[in-house]
């Protein structure tokens, strides 16, 4: 049961113990990456729930300067992009 909780992003470094668990990616990496999932799954409402709870996270004020808050609001508009155009399947032209 242990290794079904474990995380996700790599394996765990042996003899490590139970000290505090690396983190490779940021909460808000996850949160994207937990939205593709949804949409890839059809399950568009979890997915919107994602989507606002990302976009509550990067247009807050950030505690420090973020380097990367271009990135990531392009990353926002192209989630809301995407759950768009599975919204609205007929709207896509080719």
């Amino acid at each position: 049961m242990a290794d079904e909780d474990a995380d996700q992003d790599g394996p765990r470094e042996a003899g490590r113990g139970m000290g505090a668990p690396r983190h490779s990616r940021r909460l808000s990496d996850k949160i994207l990456i937990a939205f593709h999932h949804a949409c890839d799954q059809g399950d568009y409402e979890v997915a919107e729930q994602l989507l606002r709870i990302l976009e509550m996270m990067l247009t807050r004020r950030p505690v420090s300067p973020d380097t990367n808050r271009r990135r990531n609001m392009e990353s926002l508009v192209a989630a809301h992009e995407r759950l768009w155009h599975l919204r609205h399947p007929e709207s896509n032209v080719t």
